[in-house]
């Protein structure tokens, strides 16, 4: 999609900083981080959200698993934990129309509260 943000970060149209990236996905740090590790993690091909996921995406979720796995290990935060975080419309606080997933580690995730 020519107007979608994702799409040109991926297009390398406007600039982020990468992690990593695998034929069909791409992760970047997050502008606006929730947590000292938060990463971005996007497929390539432009899909609006999870809720637009169908077979013939041919296991784009699985792609974005992998690369959010090896993101967890580059940022050094698969052994002690993390949260992979997946937004749908605006109740779920999508802010890009593009399928993405968090990859939020660094601390404690604050459940149970207090």
């Amino acid at each position: 999609m020519s107007d979608c943000l994702f799409c040109k970060i991926v297009a390398g149209e406007i600039p982020s900083k990468p992690v990593a990236q695998s034929e069909s996905a791409y992760a970047f740090y997050d502008l606006a981080p929730q947590a000292p590790v938060h990463v971005l993690v996007v497929p390539k091909a432009h899909i609006t959200s999870a809720d637009e996921v169908e077979g013939a995406h041919g296991g784009v979720v699985d792609q974005l698993v992998l690369l959010a796995q090896e993101v967890a290990a580059i940022e050094g935060v698969r052994e002690s934990g993390y949260r992979l975080v997946m937004n749908v419309g605006i109740d779920g606080q999508m802010s890009v129309a593009h399928l993405h997933m968090h990859v939020l580690g660094g601390r404690r995730m604050g459940w149970p509260p207090g």
